[in-house]
C-alpha cells in the first residue's frame, strides 16, 4: 500500500460485535436490519470451506509446489489445477445428484483417488462397458463421505516434515559455483 493510498484510509472505522451459539462475529457491516446475525454467522461458516477447497488444490492435487519458472507458465498451470478441481467437483455434484447426497458431504480426497483409479481402468475397457463403469465410480463416489468435522480451532501450522537438505534460495549456477569454491579451499 502506498503513502498516498494509505492517508485516504479514515483515522477510525465502526464495528458491529455479534454473538452466535457461543461464537464472537466482528464485521464492518453496522446496519443490523439489513445483516442479520445469523446469516452473518451462516457465510462465516461458508467461508471455511473456502479454506478446505484451497487446500484441498493444493494438498490432494499436488500444487504445493508449482514447476514453471516464467510468469506466464504459471498462471497457466494454476489454471489447470482450478480447471481440474471443478472437473473433480462437477463428478462429485453429477455423484451426489444421482444418489441423492449433498456434495460437500462427500469426500473430496477419495473422489480424487476414485476417479484416478477409475480412469486407469476405463482406458483399457471395451466402449459398451464404459458406462456401467462410470456409474459404479459415480455410486463409489456418493458412499466415501467426509468425517464429522467439529468447530473448534485448529492450528495454523505446516505438518510437512522437514527435509535433510537446506532450500535452494539462489540461482543453481550461484550454488553450483560456491560449491565449487568451497571444496577448493
Amino acid at each position: 500500500m502506498s503513502q498516498e493510498e494509505y492517508d485516504q484510509l479514515p483515522n477510525t472505522i465502526t464495528v458491529r460485535e455479534f454473538r452466535v451459539n457461543g461464537t464472537d462475529f466482528v464485521t464492518t457491516l453496522t446496519d443490523h436490519k439489513q445483516f442479520h446475525k445469523k446469516e452473518m454467522s451462516f457465510l462465516y461458516q461458508q467461508r471455511w470451506n473456502i479454506e478446505v477447497d484451497l487446500r484441498s488444490i493444493k494438498t490432494h492435487m499436488g500444487m504445493e509446489m508449482l514447476s514453471c519458472l516464467s510468469p506466464e507458465m504459471i498462471k497457466k498451470e494454476i489454471a489447470i489445477y482450478f480447471m481440474a478441481y471443478n472437473l473433480i467437483r462437477s463428478i462429485i455434484s453429477q455423484s451426489a445428484i444421482i444418489h441423492e447426497k449433498i456434495p460437500r458431504q462427500i469426500s473430496f480426497k477419495g473422489a480424487v483417488q476414485l476417479i484416478v483409479a477409475g480412469a486407469t481402468t476405463l482406458i483399457g475397457m471395451a466402449s459398451r462397458c464404459i458406462m456401467d463403469m462410470a456409474n459404479t465410480i459415480l455410486l463409489a463416489i456418493s458412499t466415501n463421505a467426509v468425517g464429522i468435522r467439529n468447530q473448534t480451532p485448529q492450528p495454523r501450522a505446516i505438518k510437512r516434515r522437514p527435509k535433510p537438505y537446506p532450500l535452494l534460495t539462489k540461482p543453481r549456477r550461484e550454488a553450483v559455483i560456491d560449491l565449487e569454491n568451497q571444496y577448493a579451499t
